[in-house]
């Protein structure tokens, strides 16, 4: 249909609506700090009719004689579109993509009377010449993405530069996922949110926004997904149909409009892509995937340490103990209370001695204290922000009067990183970056004239604000590797954007004890993971409030099964251990800890997927079944991997729930029970267990139950492996679980491939890398044969020891080096 909206229009600011989705209460849109700017006219500015292209290798350009559009392939599946309002675009960088590098095979331009084409071989890019609209479709001309209007600016008039606006036409059954921790529904049709890093203590269902920005969503209409990535760090707000239901949004308050189509057709796909853009979490140290516990303080020594007898007379294993900020003295980063520890390298090697790893935290606030070499040394370099009048950025937070380091400023993050070496010298084994949102007390955060050097392409704090955190762990991130050598650093950061995963593990920030929050923790965790953040977990029992025994213990089930699972609360609240609610919920909450452990290899092997391919670790049920529609909205199951299904209990009371499998055959984890997927099933819940499902033919590695990583060595790795009557691979990563010999392929990568018949069923075993470990055999767990074993071959030699249990379970060892084994009726 012919476009109706004209290429330039001035607009009464009191009247402006920018596409009719920005707020009216969004203060820096429409309250200006001179009266008179509320009656100023601005120009609002559309996209006018392409009149030339041209091509300079994968990059193509277009204009309609005044603003200028770049279109570059990046990948058979991945097109980048930049506006320059009048022609010249801002300098290429981005903290979120560290380098962009050019896969496409091959890339034409096509042009007719109607539109400029640019096709690769999966996806083609649309530019309609009448009114410069935007699509995509695929190789089958199946229009996936396209614009509703062109795109358009408006002139800044307070701070200069653009506000920046995209709409795409949103479809009646169009879904939409990502965006990170937003606490909400993880469908995110018909929501408005925005991207501003906010320290939200005790925040609330539909609160927003939150501690991170992800601006990259997935949609998946009628069974094909796309992403859309908005690189740009300014304030940006997204509009999922909330406003038009016709209509899909995404705007900012300055920078370029920028952003990135990933085509699927699947939402794997489309994060494996979004990975190759930002990034994946390097494997982190085996140990940090054991179980944490934190409270807001354990001090002094003598209560460190009786926590971590806690646990070992409970015989309840856990790898991390943390020190909040009282640790420090007077708050200042870098320094220890000596009151509280009077020799904290001694008491960190006495519980390194027992397993433990010491975990500190560090805030971005550095006391304004001319007797704190910190302070004194960074006020010396000029390393702290200032503001556009060149005073010091001052705020108050936990120390009192603080001044922050310009974390943009590579300088600054080298100094800032190396001021780790004390800490790590002392046994220190990881780092957990807090308030870096950044938060200050009263204001908030920093004020818009803060100026950061960002790597040599200055700017306000309006810009550098939603990375500050993430360049803050990335320097401590940095740091800690050059420190360690070959030693792989753990960091938690509470604050990001698109990348941190390169850098650091997260958590949800500071939640609420209460089955709504356990019920959200759920949800965000599962977001986060298709956001590209997959190191992600909660504060297990709530940060702020009082669990009762079963919540808790519902939390720690769930936790089991997060990549990061952590315990943590605040110090106005009573303390929660595992063993703190008394039996029989100490048993239980050891049960699954240590079921935690016994699936640690397999969980270390998920990370290595995302590592080295990119897929996400925890996986909702719409990845797996994007094509049924009701799949959208569930929320509450996931897979961790792709082998195991968990359906967490979220209400107080509930013995039974029901739960949907993906289609094909499962396992109940606790049972052997088949089940056909493709349906919900009615799971009884008591309060020692949650629905547990295994896929049929997986291979999911065990290890011998440990008080912390490393207790002793494996002597053998049991092997349980699921029968199936349709070909399933799985995956087992091995390497030393602390070093970056992975990265010199020293590691060994095994694939498993089973498949049966009513008569038989076959086992291959294929190995990549040149890690070898350090046990000798297999202890073998056959589950859920259709008949009974008559024989056994393993290379072709004949198995006679085998076990075949009351439960149909059939059990033999053999070497870890096997090719092919034959279960024989």
């Amino acid at each position: 249909m012919e476009s109706n909206i004209p290429n330039e229009e001035l607009i009464p600011r009191k009247l402006v609506e920018a596409e009719h989705i920005i707020e009216e209460e969004d203060e820096e849109f429409h309250h200006l700090n001179n009266p008179a700017d509320a009656i100023k006219p601005i120009i609002k500015k559309y996209l006018g009719t392409p009149n030339h292209a041209e091509q300079l290798g994968n990059k193509f350009y277009l204009t309609d004689g005044d603003a200028k559009v770049e279109v570059v392939v990046v990948t058979d599946e991945i097109i980048r579109i930049r506006v320059a309002p009048h022609g010249v675009f801002l300098e290429d960088f981005s903290y979120a993509v560290p380098k962009l590098e050019h896969n496409a095979a091959e890339f034409t331009l096509f042009e007719d009377e109607l539109e400029f084409r640019i096709a690769t071989k999966s996806i083609n890019c649309h530019i309609r010449k009448k009114d410069f609209f935007i699509s995509f479709s695929d190789q089958n001309s199946h229009v996936t993405s396209t614009d509703a209007v062109p795109m358009h600016w408006e002139e800044n008039v307070k701070f200069g530069g653009y506000y920046v606006f995209c709409t795409k036409t949103c479809h009646p059954d169009e879904s939409f996922f990502g965006l990170g921790d937003k606490p909400t529904e993880f469908n995110l049709r018909g929501k408005r949110l925005k991207n501003w890093n906010t320290d939200a203590y005790s925040f609330q269902w539909n609160q927003d926004p939150l501690y991170r920005s992800i601006p990259f969503y997935i949609s998946v209409n009628e069974g094909i997904a796309h992403g859309i990535f908005f690189d740009n760090t300014f304030k940006a707000q997204f509009d999922f149909g909330g406003e038009d239901t016709t209509k899909t949004s995404f705007w900012a308050d300055g920078g370029e409009l920028q952003y990135y189509y990933i085509h699927g057709p699947h939402m794997m796909d489309v994060v494996k892509s979004y990975h190759i853009l930002t990034g994946t979490h390097p494997m982190p140290p085996l140990w940090a995937l054991g179980y944490h516990q934190c409270r807001w303080s354990y001090y002094p020594e003598a209560k460190v340490k009786k926590i971590a007898r806690g646990f070992r007379e409970n015989k309840i294993p856990c790898d991390g103990l943390y020190l909040d900020i009282d640790y420090m003295d007077g708050y200042r980063c870098f320094t220890w209370n000596r009151k509280y520890f009077p020799d904290p390298k001694k008491m960190i090697s006495e519980l390194a001695a027992d397993g433990f790893k010491t975990v500190v935290i560090i805030d971005p606030g550095i006391r304004v204290d001319d007797n704190y070499a910190v302070f004194k040394e960074g006020k010396e370099k000029r390393y702290f922000c200032r503001r556009s009048d060149d005073y010091f950025m001052e705020g108050h937070v936990w120390p009192g009067r603080c001044q922050f380091p310009d974390f943009t400023n590579p300088e600054v993050r080298t100094w800032w990183g190396g001021l780790f070496d004390e800490l790590v010298q002392m046994g220190v084994a990881g780092v957990w970056n807090d308030m870096n949102e950044p938060a200050v007390f009263g204001a908030g955060t920093f004020p818009d004239d803060v100026r950061h050097q960002y790597d040599g392409f200055r700017g306000s704090h309006r810009k550098a604000h939603n990375i500050y955190g993430m360049q803050m762990v990335r320097s401590t991130y940095e740091g800690l590797r050059s420190i360690m050598k070959n030693k792989r650093p753990f960091t938690i950061t509470r604050a990001g954007y698109s990348g941190v995963q390169r850098y650091s593990s997260v958590w949800t920030g500071d939640n609420v004890a209460s089955w709504e929050h356990l019920k959200l923790g759920n949800i965000q965790c599962q977001r986060l993971s298709v956001s590209g953040i997959p190191f992600c977990g909660t504060d297990i029992g709530g940060f702020s409030g009082e669990p009762d025994g079963e919540l808790f213990t519902r939390w720690i089930q769930m936790g089991t099964f997060s990549p990061f699972m952590r315990a943590h609360s605040a110090g106005d609240t009573k303390e929660r251990e595992p063993w703190s609610f008394g039996e029989p919920f100490t048993a239980i909450n050891r049960k699954f800890i240590e079921l935690r452990y016994k699936l640690m290899p397999y969980f270390y092997s998920t990370f290595w997927e995302h590592h080295r391919y990119g897929f996400p670790i925890l996986r909702p049920i719409v990845m797996h079944e994007q094509d049924v529609k009701l799949n959208h909205f569930r929320q509450d199951e996931f897979t961790y991997g792709d082998k195991i299904l968990v359906c967490p209990v979220m209400e107080p009371g509930q013995t039974s729930r029901n739960v949907y499998l993906p289609k094909g055959k499962w396992f109940n984890f606790w049972s052997h029970e088949i089940v056909e997927g493709g349906k919900e099933v009615t799971v009884d819940t008591p309060l020692e267990t949650i629905p547990l499902f295994v896929k049929a033919g997986s291979v999911i590695p065990e290890y011998p139950v440990m008080q912390y990583v490393g207790e002793h060595e494996i002597e053998e790795v049991k092997q349980n492996i699921y029968y199936s009557d349709y070909e399933v691979n799985s995956f087992l990563f091995e390497d030393y679980g602390e070093t970056f010999a992975y990265e010199q392929d020293i590691y060994l990568e095994k694939k498993f491939v089973v498949n049966g018949n009513s008569r038989q069923m076959t086992i291959h075993q294929s190995m990549e890398g040149l890690y070898t470990p350090r046990y000798e055999g297999y202890h073998l767990n056959i589950i859920g044969l259709p008949f009974k074993p008559g024989k056994i071959l393993a290379d072709g030699k004949v198995v006679s020891d085998f076990i075949i249990n009351t439960d149909g379970t059939v059990e033999f060892k053999f070497s870890k080096n096997f090719k092919h084994i034959e279960i024989l009726k």
